[in-house]
C-alpha cells in the first residue's frame, strides 16, 4: 500500500487473531481431557447442525506446530487463543499435568517464532462435573475458577503477559441458561442472570488471585461482546425499547466490571424476576471490578430494536432474559451468511462510546470478523472477497475512532481458522484460513493474505475494495479512492 492510500495506526498497535479452545483442538479425549458441557450438549441434532460435534474441530491440538508456522509466515504479531479448562481439570477441581503440558508447549512454540500469546482463560468450556453440581448457577463454580486461573496463571506467567478471565460471559449465561441456545441447554432467565452474576465474581476473584502472585508487568482483561442499537424510528417507545436492550446487552457487564454496579434502570426492568435476591452479597459489587489493565471488545454486527408486547413469550427471537417490551427486528443488508449486519460505523461508534464512558481504560478489538460461504478454487486459493472488504471496512472503522480520540491498542481477526462454530456446527466459516474438515488441509485464504499485508504495513486501505473487481492475491489491493 502506498502511504498517500493508506491509513497508517499508531506505531505499537497490537495485531493478531484469534481462537477457542474447543472451536479447534479436537482430542476431547486424550491426555486425560474430561467431558465439558460442550461435549455433552452439541451431539444432538437439536442442538447443533446436523448433530456436528467438536471431537475433531481442526485438530489443532495435534497440529499446533503447524499452526502456529502459519501464523509466522502470515507474520501475526499476536495470537490470542483459550484454554480448555477440562484439559487442565478435567473434573474442575483436579489438576491434569498431561493437559497443562499441551499449552506449556504452545506457548514456547509461540514464542519460538516471535508471537505473542494472549491467554483466555474461559472460552464457554466449563467442566461437566461442574454443571452437573449446579454449574455457573452455583457460587461454588466463582471459586472453582479463581483456583484454575491461578493454577494456569502459575504455569504460564512466566511467559504470558496478556490474560483475559472471560470471553464474552452475556453468550455464557444468557443462550447457555437463558435461551439453551448454547450449552448447557438451560432455559430459564432467573437462572441466566444468576450464572452471569456467578461468572463476574469469578472474573473478580480470579483477578485478585493473579495479582497476588505478584508477576511483574503482567496485565488483565475480560472481553465483552457489544451490539449497538439502531433505531427504526426516533420515537418515546421505540428509544425506550433501545434503552431496555442496550441495559442489558451492553451495560449490564460493563458496568459491574468497571466499577458502576448493575445499571439501576435495568434492576427496574428485571425486578419482575427476582432472580439476583438469592445470590448478591455484600461485596460482590466491589469483587467484580477487580481493576483491570485493558477491555476486550467483542464486535460483529448492531441490533436493530422496536416495542413489543409485555409479554415475553411473544418477543420471539430476544435472547436477553426477563427483557419486557423490546424485540429484535431482522438485520438489513448487506449480511454475512450468518445474516448478521454489516454496519461498520456502529464500531465506530461503540469504540468512541465506551472511551468517553471509561477514560484511561485501553480498549484492544480481541473479536471481529464475519462467516461466508467460501469454497477452494480449481487453483488451491480462496477468493473471500466479501471478508476482504468485511475486514478492510471494520479496521477503517476502528482507525475512525482512534482519529476520534478512543485509546484502542489492538485488533484481532476472528477467526484464524475455520472452525467448529458451537451450535452452527461447521456450516458457517470465519477463518482467514480454511480448513478441508476431511483432509484437515489448511488454505491460506485472500483475507489471509490481505490481513499479513496489513499487518506488514501497519495501515489499511483507505479507498474501498472494488466491490465486484477481481479475485484478491499476494499482492497489493484494487481500491476506489
Amino acid at each position: 500500500m502506498t502511504p498517500e492510500r493508506s491509513l497508517v495506526f499508531p506505531e505499537r498497535f497490537r495485531w493478531g487473531a484469534a481462537t477457542s479452545a474447543f472451536q479447534i483442538e479436537g482430542a476431547p479425549k486424550e491426555d486425560g481431557r474430561g467431558p465439558s458441557i460442550w461435549d455433552n450438549f452439541v451431539p444432538s441434532a437439536e442442538n447443533s447442525v446436523s448433530g456436528d460435534d467438536g471431537t475433531r474441530a481442526c485438530d489443532h491440538y495435534h497440529r499446533f506446530r503447524d499452526d502456529v508456522a502459519l501464523m509466522s509466515e502470515l507474520g501475526l504479531p499476536a495470537y490470542r487463543f483459550s484454554v480448555a479448562w477440562p484439559r487442565v481439570q478435567p473434573d474442575g477441581r483436579t489438576f491434569e499435568p498431561r493437559g497443562m503440558s499441551f499449552y506449556d508447549r504452545l506457548v514456547d512454540e509461540l514464542l519460538e517464532c516471535e508471537i505473542e500469546p494472549v491467554v483466555t482463560l474461559y472460552h464457554w468450556d466449563l467442566p461437566q462435573a461442574l454443571e452437573d453440581a449446579g454449574g455457573w448457577t452455583n457460587r461454588v463454580t466463582a471459586q472453582r475458577f479463581a483456583d484454575y486461573a491461578q493454577l494456569v496463571y502459575s504455569v504460564l506467567s512466566d511467559r504470558v503477559a496478556d490474560w483475559t478471565t472471560f470471553n464474552e460471559p452475556l453468550v455464557a449465561a444468557f443462550l447457555g441458561y437463558g435461551s439453551a441456545v448454547h450449552a448447557p441447554g438451560r432455559a430459564n432467565s432467573a437462572d441466566a442472570l444468576q450464572a452471569g452474576h456467578h461468572m463476574l465474581v469469578g472474573h473478580g476473584l480470579a483477578v485478585k488471585a493473579m495479582r497476588a502472585q505478584e508477576t511483574a508487568h503482567r496485565k488483565f482483561s475480560v472481553a465483552l461482546n457489544f451490539s449497538p442499537v439502531l433505531l427504526e424510528v426516533n420515537d418515546e417507545e421505540h428509544r425506550e425499547a433501545a434503552r431496555k436492550f442496550d441495559g442489558l446487552h451492553n451495560r449490564w457487564f460493563l458496568d459491574a466490571v468497571t466499577g458502576r454496579g448493575y445499571p439501576a434502570d435495568v434492576l427496574d426492568d428485571l425486578a419482575h424476576l427476582r432472580a439476583l435476591e438469592p445470590v448478591l452479597r455484600d461485596g460482590d459489587f466491589a469483587l467484580m471490578s477487580a481493576p483491570i489493565d485493558w477491555l476486550g471488545v467483542n464486535y460483529y454486527a448492531p441490533s436493530r430494536l422496536a416495542p413489543m408486547a409485555a409479554d415475553p413469550s411473544e418477543l420471539g427471537s430476544n435472547p436477553l432474559p426477563g427483557l419486557r417490551g423490546s424485540g429484535l427486528l431482522p438485520a438489513r443488508g448487506p449480511l454475512t451468511s450468518f445474516a448478521w449486519e454489516r454496519t461498520p460505523a456502529s464500531l465506530t461508534d461503540l469504540l468512541v462510546w465506551l472511551h468517553q464512558r471509561h477514560p484511561g481504560l485501553p480498549l484492544e478489538v480481541t473479536e471481529n470478523g464475519a462467516a461466508f460461504r467460501n469454497v477452494v478454487g480449481d487453483g488451491g486459493g480462496v477468493h473471500d472477497k466479501q471478508r476482504v472488504n468485511c475486514l478492510a471496512d471494520h479496521q477503517r472503522a476502528i482507525h475512525t475512532a482512534i482519529m476520534q480520540g478512543a485509546d484502542v491498542r489492538g485488533y484481532f481477526a476472528r477467526s484464524l481458522l475455520d472452525n467448529f462454530e458451537w451450535a452452527m456446527g461447521y456450516s458457517q466459516r470465519f477463518g482467514i484460513v480454511h480448513v478441508d474438515f476431511d483432509t484437515m488441509r489448511r488454505s491460506v485464504k485472500d483475507s489471509g493474505r490481505y490481513f499479513a499485508q496489513v499487518i506488514a504495513d501497519n495501515a489499511v486501505p483507505a479507498g474501498l475494495l472494488v466491490p465486484n473487481g477481481p479475485p484478491v492475491g499476494e499482492g497489493d489491493l484494487t481500491r476506489i479512492s
